[in-house]
């Protein structure tokens, strides 16, 4: 089996990628630029905080990233701002080379997931705040609405105490939530990072995240939450994941 957190070779410029492959970025850049919008207008970021990012499938290749640059207002993002990584946070170059921005601080932990989660398409990072308050108590969000069920299969998890500057951070995520139904976790003092199928599905466990972590935390205010019976759960889970929506 390869070495998933060796790098491999060096990194393509994108002028040298395929045509297919130049097109799958580009419309990455774009998803990822407007799904940015989405974090301020449900009230999960202020300021620079937070980032999405996208997996870009290379077919016979090495798949690459789309995130958000590092220190850039929300009102500034644009498709051509964002930045293409390989799997291991390097940057790839660009036809124009004073377009390239140093992406988000944290790349390391998106990459990360990636490698060890082939099938995560999407990595959201918020500090929204009740979730940010949950990670700050380190407790887990527990099970006790008909939501939480539908969405995250269970409680929210609580991954460990990591630092931002290596992949600490996303080796966490991943041993929380590889053998884990829900696609949230809320990293201890820090807050939620979320996963997905796509960028648009990991958008959508963040602002469902904080809803939840908001709800559980009023109807604590008026005493102990019931729990969602297991065995529901995993109905509401089944019905939700599998019926729910249009085909």
């Amino acid at each position: 089996m390869a070495d998933v957190d060796t790098p491999r070779g060096e990194v393509p410029a994108l002028a040298d990628l395929p045509a297919e492959v130049r097109d799958d970025v580009a419309r990455a850049r774009a998803e990822v630029a407007a799904l940015h919008a989405e974090l301020p207008r449900w009230g999960l970021v202020v300021w620079t905080a937070g980032n999405v990012s996208a997996r870009v499938a290379v077919e016979g290749g090495e798949d690459l990233m789309v995130i958000k640059p590092s220190g850039v207002s929300y009102d500034e993002l644009a498709p051509e701002l964002m930045v293409v990584t390989d799997l291991w946070g390097r940057a790839l170059s660009e036809p124009d080379a004073s377009r390239v921005l140093s992406p988000s601080s944290d790349t390391a932990a998106h990459a990360y997931v990636y490698r060890h989660m082939p099938d995560v398409g999407g990595v959201v990072h918020t500090h929204s705040t009740y979730a940010v308050a949950w990670a700050a108590r380190g407790e887990a969000v527990p099970c006790a609405l008909t939501m939480m069920a539908d969405e995250f299969g269970g409680e929210i998890p609580v991954g460990p105490f990591a630092i931002i500057g290596d992949d600490s951070i996303g080796r966490g995520i991943v041993e929380t939530l590889r053998d884990h139904r829900s696609p949230a976790v809320l990293m201890q003092n820090h807050g939620p990072f979320t996963i997905g199928k796509d960028a648009r599905a990991a958008v959508k466990a963040a602002v469902m995240c904080e809803e939840v972590a908001r709800t559980v935390h009023v109807s604590r205010q008026l005493g102990e939450p019931v729990p969602v019976p297991d065995d529901a759960v995993t109905r509401l889970y089944e019905r939700y994941q599998g019926v729910y929506g249009q085909n």
